[in-house]
């Protein structure tokens, strides 16, 4: 009877540890990621924003931690994205679909594979307990710029280089209009839509027209944006971005950029697998969270005075409090 209690016992405790140690080598098990992008990852905006964020974390946290990153550029066709994420899947622990033109086809592949994590966006919609629905509020960072141009301007005329009117153009469009006319009413906002998100030519027109027109500050979203800033620089006007900071295309030009931050949203995404939490949940990027940041050029730093930066520091800060609502149709 002792033997047997004393074998009892031991038998616990070996199957203690083992199950102990083997939660903790879950936790520090290593993550794979792939990626599908609609542009290229150096489109100095929204590919570039999430691909940036995830190697400056494997270089914070190792290859012990993330152990391999893949990823496909410039996928629109819905056969092509469907196949390549039926093929990241058995083999990636998160893959992200870096778009919100991939809903459907997220939903319709994470059902298929419950133990991969899917992270897509622009959208509210988790869809699944293996999704994220990352949503950037671009009208925060957007309603700062919209205070900057109203205090820049010299003409009286600022510009907006639309993509689509739909989705994050329309927050940011409408944000910045608003931070705008928080300063003052009277000056003219001149809104334009080139109809697509990577014609950098067509971005590149509406820019020199609206500066044509009197705009002595512009702003714009999407991949385009390059040929807008561009522009902006040769005509000597100024500009104000979003997704990253764009200054280097223009350190003439690019006043400050609203940035956002992936690097934090996929240590989150990682952080809950550890957990064994793998979606279900829609992630706000936001200065509340600190998912979203906003950067000033340095070589501009005249253009932002003491006065300016404590406003900016005030909204920054209603915004975190919840004190400023950005109403958008």
């Amino acid at each position: 009877m002792i033997k047997k209690i004393s074998f009892t016992a031991l038998l616990f405790v070996v199957l203690s540890v083992f199950l102990v140690t083997g939660m903790v080598s879950a936790q520090d098990e290593a993550v794979s990621i792939a990626m599908i992008f609609p542009s290229t990852i150096d489109d100095m905006a929204w590919s570039q924003s999430m691909y940036s964020g995830v190697i400056s974390l494997q270089e914070e946290l190792g290859k012990e931690k993330i152990s391999e990153i893949s990823y496909s550029e410039n996928l629109y066709d819905a056969v092509q994205v469907g196949s390549a994420m039926r093929e990241y899947a058995p083999d990636y622990d998160i893959v992200i679909a870096h778009g919100a033109q991939y809903q459907n086809i997220v939903d319709d592949v994470a059902r298929d594979f419950p133990d991969t994590t899917f992270a897509y966006g622009t959208s509210y919609n988790a869809m699944h307990d293996n999704v994220y629905a990352y949503d950037p509020h671009a009208e925060e960072g957007a309603y700062l710029a919209g205070i900057i141009a109203a205090h820049v301007t010299k003409t009286g005329i600022v510009g907006v280089v639309g993509p689509v009117k739909a989705g994050d153009a329309i927050k940011y469009n409408t944000g910045f209009e608003q931070g705008v006319r928080s300063i003052d009413p009277d000056i003219e906002i001149k809104v334009g839509y080139t109809g697509s998100f990577g014609d950098t030519v067509a971005a590149r027109e509406m820019a020199e027209t609206q500066i044509a027109e009197g705009a002595d500050v512009l702003t714009g979203s999407a991949q385009q944006t390059v040929g807008a800033i561009k522009a902006a620089a040769e005509a000597g006007v100024y500009w104000l971005s979003t997704d990253v900071d764009q200054s280097s295309l223009a350190p003439e030009a690019v006043i400050a950029s609203q940035v956002l931050n992936f690097k934090e949203v996929v240590r989150y995404i990682i952080n809950a697998r550890d957990d064994d939490i793998y979606g279900g949940e829609h992630l706000p990027l936001s200065f509340k969270n600190g998912f979203l940041t906003y950067e000033f050029n340095e070589n501009l730093d005249e253009l932002i005075d003491d006065e300016l930066h404590t406003l900016i520091d005030q909204t920054i800060e209603k915004f975190k409090n919840g004190e400023i609502e950005i109403e958008i149709n």
